[in-house]
């Protein structure tokens, strides 16, 4: 019998001897998955006791669950092992070496990438270093394509980026630093050489393709009109328009420059505007209050008349603090909404408007006496000193474009309570600076309240116009022997009626639910009558829909309740004893 070709070992289980006895690395790699494929043991378990990385060997064991023994061998489709510099073939070596000569700041991974775009061959980042670093002198001894602007056809400088990326695979960075020319430029004529193709390769024309509206007469009337250096370019293209020329302001100041340029016009220098001090500039919360009515003009409701909006706003948060839209802006519009603000958020230290009659009236000035706010004025024409200015103009641009469609009450309002919500915690521009994260100004303010009245004071300030009723269930509320409408929706809800110059108003958070005028008798000072009783749509309106629409005419809104009737008190009622009756008998003889 003849003898083993091998000697025999012991089986053994120890990594270092298993290791020193494998004859190729695919042996090994196997060697180190079969614990995990055969006995499904983990893969941190076996890190452990062979010293390989957890994640290779997890991805090992599931190519070769996939592939089978074709995994444990180079492959670079499944993601085997890559090609070392002793297996490539002359070629690439010198591939290798002509794209470094040649592109010193290519990635290492970027020439192995361009290897496999050109002979499908990926060889490792490393071995590519060693060929390029020490391997044989490059080829070329030029480069093959000059700087961008150096190449005088524009259809061979797209060509050399087209070749460079989709024959030889180099990326966008290397192409632009290669050509000297920014990354959009290559971005641009790839996409083009994808979207049109050869015709891509043609370059673009940069003719104005329509008519030329700055002739050599319109910039001749511009000159003349140059003349008088006060005129700048939005004067100027009106006094064009005058003429029947119609060119923008823009283009109108373009042409202003050229002007200046050619003839040697002087630029007319403006005076240095010094920055005005705020004279009413809180340095804490409820310092001051302002108060301004702004006039709304632009809208689509059946009264053509203006709409105003009456708005008391704090000026160290420059919050809102309480605001209406009114059809009218008498001293009693003014006094509810500044009300409501107190009620709110306390009273302030002071409070600065104009000099308009509402916020001088008789009634206005003895609130201020009575709860001690200092009364402030700004200079006639002068509205930036209380913010008023800047408060309207971010009005403006955020709520009337709403206002300019509305087309009922209703709608109206609700245009201005979302700009009220917005304004109040969007980022404010005078608060970008602050370097407590709060930028909106109800985080300036942060519900920080002046200071506060009990409920009987502010009644008793207002004893003589204002009223604190509730909207009983039918959406009506008492008032000296009367029922008038406010709201079916705020039933259960407290409302304040407001009572001056004949007229009577049902409010809600200082918003008017209905409008009524009063007859008074002279001697008694009772209502007499109600006429034009007005009820204004509103967002309280209750959701529960009518089950059948009644006209304004048909639907009473205000109703004399009827005279209290004296009752009688019931007396004590003796009850008298009363005589049974006896029960009959017939007489029965024996």
């Amino acid at each position: 019998m003849p003898a083993p070709k091998r000697s025999r070992r012991e089986r053994t289980d120890n990594w270092p001897q298993i290791k020193q006895w494998t004859l190729w690395p695919e042996q090994e790699l196997y060697e180190a998955i079969r614990p995990l494929v055969l006995f499904h043991e983990t893969a941190g378990e076996r890190a452990k006791e062979i010293e390989v990385p957890r994640r290779t060997l997890t991805r090992k064991a599931d190519e070769f669950e996939k592939l089978g023994m074709q995994s444990l061998f180079p492959s670079e489709e499944h993601g085997g092992a890559r090609e070392t510099g002793k297996t490539l073939p002359e070629e690439i070596r010198k591939l290798i070496v002509d794209l470094y000569a040649e592109m010193p700041t290519m990635s290492w991974r970027e020439i192995a990438e361009v290897c496999y775009i050109r002979y499908g061959r990926r060889p490792d980042h490393k071995s590519v270093k060693h060929i390029a670093t020490s391997g044989p002198p490059p080829s070329l001894q030029a480069r093959r394509y000059q700087p961008w602007h150096q190449i005088p056809d524009p259809a061979e400088r797209k060509l050399a980026v087209i070749r460079l990326h989709f024959e030889e695979g180099w990326s966008i960075t290397s192409i632009a630093v290669y050509l000297d020319v920014s990354r959009p430029t290559i971005y641009a004529t790839l996409q083009r050489w994808a979207e049109e193709g050869v015709a891509g390769l043609d370059e673009k024309s940069r003719a104005r393709k329509g008519p030329r509206k700055v002739t050599l007469p319109v910039a001749n009337e511009v000159r003349k009109l140059q003349e008088n250096p006060l005129l700048g370019k939005w004067r100027m293209s009106a006094a064009l328009a005058r003429m029947g020329i119609e060119v923008s302001p823009t283009t109108c100041g373009r042409v202003v420059e050229a002007n200046r340029k050619l003839y040697g016009l002087e630029k007319p220098q403006r005076q240095p505007r010094a920055k005005l001090e705020m004279p009413f500039k809180a340095v804490r919360r409820h310092q001051y209050w302002s108060c301004d009515i702004r006039y709304i003009e632009e809208h689509l409701l059946p009264d053509p008349k203006p709409v105003y909006i009456i708005t008391v706003f704090e000026n160290f948060s420059r919050m809102v603090l309480a605001s209406a839209i009114s059809p009218t802006q008498n001293q009693w519009d003014f006094l509810s909404v500044l009300a409501e603000a107190i009620r709110r958020y306390g009273a302030p230290e002071a409070l600065v408007t104009d000099g308009g009659g509402q916020f001088y009236s008789a009634q206005a000035l003895q609130l201020y006496d009575m709860l001690g706010i200092h009364k402030e004025r700004i200079e006639p024409g002068e509205p930036w000193q209380n913010y008023a200015e800047t408060l309207f103009s971010i009005q403006r641009r955020l709520a009337d474009f709403a206002f300019a469609k509305a087309r009922t009450w209703s709608e109206i309002q609700q245009a201005h309570r979302t700009w009220w919500i917005n304004y109040n915690i969007e980022r404010h521009f005078a608060h970008q600076t602050r370097q407590d994260g709060r930028h909106s100004p109800s985080e300036v303010l942060r519900g920080v309240l002046g200071r506060t009245f009990p409920e009987e004071v502010l009644s008793h300030a207002l004893y003589a116009t204002q009223f604190t009723r509730q909207i009983d269930r039918y959406g009506f509320v008492k008032f000296k022997h009367w029922r008038f409408y406010g709201e079916l929706g705020l039933a259960g809800e407290d409302v304040s009626v407001w009572v001056y110059e004949g007229n009577l108003k049902v409010e809600y958070q200082a918003t008017t639910l209905a409008l009524y005028e009063l007859g008074i008798e002279k001697k008694t000072g009772e209502i007499a009558e109600v006429k034009n009783p007005r009820r204004l749509e509103t967002h309280f309106r209750s959701p529960q829909l009518d089950l059948w629409q009644i006209s304004e005419t048909e639907w009473i809104l205000a109703m004399r309740r009827p005279a209290p009737v004296a009752r009688k008190k019931p007396g004590k009622v003796i009850a008298l004893p009363t005589q049974l009756v006896l029960p009959e008998f017939e007489a029965t003889g024996s």
